[in-house]
């Protein structure tokens, strides 16, 4: 027996007074519906009907059950009535990571735009620089720096940003400039947690021939921007996204080395777990961010006036 549709029967039942009505309205046979009542009143051990040629009325037991059923069929009503309106409108929390650097510095402006413009959005944030598993964790959406990870997760990139070389002007005073990457093995290089090959630095020359190189130093870290603040107290050498090293770079605290090879571009991907039943706060806040980014204020190389706005 299917217990929810027996149940919906009966109401309905009970509603058009008739078996014959109810059927019409359901679309059903009036023996199905008969069958229906019959077998909510098996299950349940308890007559709902009484029957007789001219009307029906509802037994004692069944007007408390209907009482009961009339209210669990409009909650589910309105339940459904809810989920649909969120599949089209964003509304919900929405629980996102994204790593230390970036979140601060260029995620919560535009979480805070979005918010603005959707007020039925809320957010439940957590930064880190670990890959976190976003489906054991239960996050809606990360904001990745670097590869998308899984094969079963989805990646829409929203922007890209440029690996750079950079050091101190007292590190390169005390320490000399490098001109080559192959001249980086005679100096302190600091080197970050989560990159792919966190001890190999890999630049490109203007042929497109690669150059890798094994780097070491002084100070190994998980967080990008501990080793841009110690780059410019002038520890070492460092390779971080332009997005971490640019305010710096422009303010020339750090300065870019190496010119004429080239880095690594990072894609920065926004990524959720499947393309399925996607919330309509998940696919907001993606496209958003897609335009947020579309003109990103964080490149070395960009217009005075981008400049300035990222400053």
């Amino acid at each position: 027996m299917d217990k929810f549709q027996a149940v919906a029967v009966f109401a309905k039942v009970v509603e058009q007074g008739s078996f014959a009505r109810a059927a019409d309205r359901l679309e059903l046979s009036t023996s199905a519906v008969s069958r229906h009542v019959a077998d909510l009143e098996a299950h349940l051990g308890a007559r709902l009907l009484n029957r007789t040629t001219r009307r029906l009325s509802l037994t004692e037991a069944g007007s408390a059950f209907f009482e009961r059923a009339v209210q669990l069929l409009a909650d589910l009503e309105e339940a459904e009535e809810r989920v649909a309106a969120a599949a089209v409108a964003p509304r919900g929390t929405l629980k996102l990571t994204t790593s230390i650097s970036f979140g601060v510095r260029y995620l919560a402006p535009a979480i805070a735009a979005f918010a603005a413009a959707q007020p039925q959005v809320r957010f439940d944030v957590e930064l880190s620089d670990r890959l976190v598993d976003i489906v054991d964790e239960g996050f809606d959406l990360a904001v990745r720096i670097g590869a998308v990870g899984s094969q079963s997760l989805i990646g829409r990139q929203i922007g890209t940003s440029q690996a750079v070389c950079c050091a101190s002007p007292s590190y390169l005073a005390a320490r000399g400039t490098p001109r080559t990457p192959a001249d980086l093995v005679r100096h302190a290089c600091m080197s970050y947690e989560y990159t792919p090959t966190r001890d190999l630095w890999r630049f490109t020359d203007g042929d497109g021939r690669p150059h890798d190189v094994r780097i070491s130093g002084p100070l190994h870290a998980n967080n990008g921007q501990v080793l841009c603040a110690l780059a410019v107290a002038g520890l070492g050498i460092t390779l971080e996204p332009d997005f971490i090293v640019a305010p710096d770079v422009r303010a020339g605290r750090l300065v870019p080395l190496l010119a004429g090879y080239a880095t690594p571009s990072i894609p920065i991907n926004a990524v959720y777990p499947s393309r399925r039943h996607l919330s309509a706060k998940v696919r907001a806040f993606v496209d958003f961010l897609v335009e947020w980014f579309a003109q990103p204020t964080w490149p070395l190389e960009q217009s005075e006036e981008a400049t300035a706005a990222g400053t």
